[in-house]
């Protein structure tokens, strides 16, 4: 795809290959929105890093100083946004991450010609 042509709807161009089109920035702002409360992230990350590739709700709780009702609003923001996704299993539900959407928010982000986002990481470690 050359830098003329503009960015499908599934396509995972970077912010410096074209301009985003008014429907497309709106799509990603929800995606980066949900990411920007620090709880959410917590729990993507959570569920990211869980062994097996999922983890049950009763294994997030835990891990926080809130009540059920206001973590099950957070993974609902996350699922709404297209970030995890669930499934439930008798009495608790199962939350996975949605390697896809992560993946195009990063490609978004990415710069050509260097790995700034590598080590912008490893300065925060």
């Amino acid at each position: 795809m050359s830098k003329q042509e503009p960015a499908g709807p599934g396509c995972c161009t970077d912010l410096s290959s074209a301009p985003l089109s008014e429907q497309r920035a709106a799509e990603l702002a929800a995606a980066f929105k949900a990411l920007g409360d620090p709880v959410r992230l917590r729990l993507l990350s959570m569920i990211a890093s869980q062994a097996g590739g999922e983890v049950c709700v009763c294994e997030l709780t835990p891990a926080f100083a809130l009540s059920q009702p206001t973590i099950s609003h957070h993974l609902k923001v996350l699922r709404q946004a297209g970030l995890i996704d669930c499934e439930r299993r008798g009495t608790w539900v199962y939350y996975w991450l949605v390697p896809e959407t992560t993946g195009m928010l990063a490609a978004l982000l990415a710069r050509p010609g260097g790995d700034r986002a590598t080590e912008a990481m490893a300065e925060l470690a």
